[in-house]
């Protein structure tokens, strides 16, 4: 089991950059893949980002890829979300997701411990 509790929402103006946490406690997230999903007004959650245990290799939904980074803090037992260059459409609720295992698909339905969201808002 792992409990997930995500910080760093806010709000910013478009253009603006925020970093996103995912903290966890009763399991290594280092060890996993983890990954960060949003769901906005469309009430339709979609993957942003996630970062596998072999080899840390990552994938971004094409909409962040050149903007967004997904990386660990191994020390902290964090997995972050750097969001930079923020547009209105960023908008939603951010969800760290894992499923204790060390390569998962980054799909919703491939995930079974969520955290509670943060909320970004990018507007002017």
């Amino acid at each position: 089991q792992v409990q997930l509790v995500e910080s760093g929402g806010g709000w910013v103006q478009p253009g603006g950059s925020l970093r996103l946490s995912c903290a966890a406690s009763g399991s290594t997230l280092a060890d996993y893949t983890v990954g960060w999903f949003r769901q906005g007004s469309r009430n339709e959650r979609e993957a942003v980002a996630c970062i596998s245990r072999l080899e840390g290799s990552t994938w971004y939904a094409d909409s962040v890829s050149e903007r967004f980074v997904i990386g660990r803090d191994k020390a902290k037992n964090l997995v972050y979300l750097q969001m930079s260059g923020l547009k209105p459409d960023d908008t939603a609720r951010y969800y760290c997701t894992t499923d204790l295992r060390d390569w998962v698909p980054c799909r919703e339905k491939d995930f079974r411990f969520w955290g509670q969201g943060a909320q970004v808002t990018v507007s002017s």
